[in-house]
């Protein structure tokens, strides 16, 4: 019984590998191809936006330094909001732990670069990126808006976003180094088959809640 058992599992480990290798190449290849056209790296060339979403990041890693994604993602909204491309921007991650705030640590960083408190906004409820895109619209009455992270990561919320009939663009955040970035870009991968997934099943937030006005 056990030898067959092993002759049936066999092929079908096989068979889930190969399709799962190739979910992950098609997902990669689409959200890069779709999006080549909406990302932007220098402030000069990309359009201008009310509305700037800061995608959120813990501000320390677990070995307790800085988290490179962090700081680099706020280094590139300050840049954008002084060239004068965005006028507002919602911060929008997780809070759903005690002591375990990104929005407001995001927040508060942003203050310290001169980024005026009232044109900042807090969403609590980001825990995913697709939460974050989602709720932009639902909750920030926001169909046109720019999203700041990385490349790899702008890429994959700018096909959220239009898939969801949004009109939004990326501005590329400096990236880290290919060392303190691996384990991010090994999550991608799967991140990305896990969009199309969530698109085909009409996947909703864990939360949505009260709408928030975001003034011009």
């Amino acid at each position: 019984m056990k030898i067959r058992l092993k002759k049936v599992y066999k092929p079908t480990i096989i068979i889930l590998i190969v399709l799962s290798f190739i979910s992950i190449l098609w997902a990669n290849s689409t959200i890069n191809k779709q999006t080549e056209n909406k990302i932007y790296s220098e402030t000069d060339s990309i359009p201008e936006n009310n509305v700037g979403l800061l995608l959120g990041t813990s501000k320390f890693l677990r070995s307790g330094r800085s988290n490179q994604y962090f700081e680099n993602r706020i280094s590139a909204t300050v840049q954008l909001f002084k060239a004068g491309k965005i006028k507002n921007i919602v911060i929008s991650g997780d809070n759903s732990k005690k002591n375990y705030n990104e929005p407001e640590d995001m927040k508060n960083e942003l203050i310290k670069h001169g980024i005026p408190e009232k044109r900042i906004y807090l969403d609590f409820a980001g825990f995913r990126t697709y939460d974050s895109v989602f709720r932009m619209k639902e909750i920030f009455g926001q169909d046109k808006f720019t999203i700041i992270s990385q490349e790899f990561h702008n890429q994959r919320a700018v096909y959220i976003a239009n898939s969801l009939k949004i009109n939004a663009i990326g501005f590329n955040a400096k990236d880290v180094n290919a060392y303190n970035g691996f384990k991010t870009k090994i999550r991608e991968k799967f991140a990305r088959v896990k969009v199309f997934i969530d698109l085909i099943f009409d996947k909703k937030p864990k939360f949505l809640g009260a709408k928030i006005e975001i003034k011009a």
